[in-house]
């Protein structure tokens, strides 16, 4: 199990858009050569961003800037806006256990609940940490 890389990059992209604000104008190409990445993935990730009301993005070479307080952000915000993991679906059971096996038979039961509170500890950590926390550490 890992959660795909589009939740660090959208991390990584917020915070260049806040370091750099005054600078430069921030566009997908700009964003693309400080995540090392082609364009068209960040210009996917910021529309998805724009989505949940994070950033905006001027339309052509308008650049892109964050929208929400930086301390109203947080990680939990970022990784419901870039990753489509349902509540309580992170962590992806086998299809079919085989029901004629005592485990394979009980094993939901066993489970289901342990992964649901593991999934709730991990969003209820990301919910505690703000972009702001984050951008606090560059310093």
């Amino acid at each position: 199990m890992q959660i795909s890389s589009r939740f660090t990059i959208a991390i990584h992209v917020l915070v260049c858009i806040e370091t750099f604000k005054d600078e430069y104008k921030i566009t997908s190409d700009f964003l693309a050569s400080s995540v090392n990445v082609n364009p068209v993935v960040i210009r996917r990730l910021l529309q998805q961003l724009k989505r949940a009301g994070i950033i905006s993005v001027a339309r052509g070479s308008g650049g892109a800037k964050i929208e929400k307080p930086l301390d109203k952000i947080t990680l939990l915000d970022i990784y419901h806006a870039v990753e489509c993991v349902e509540e309580g679906q992170l962590f992806h059971f086998h299809e079919n256990p085989n029901l004629a096996c005592p485990v394979g038979r009980s094993i939901h039961t066993m489970l289901d609940t342990k992964l649901e509170e593991i999934q709730k500890a991990m969003e209820d950590k990301m919910q505690s940490i703000s972009l702001q926390d984050i951008l606090e550490e560059q310093k």
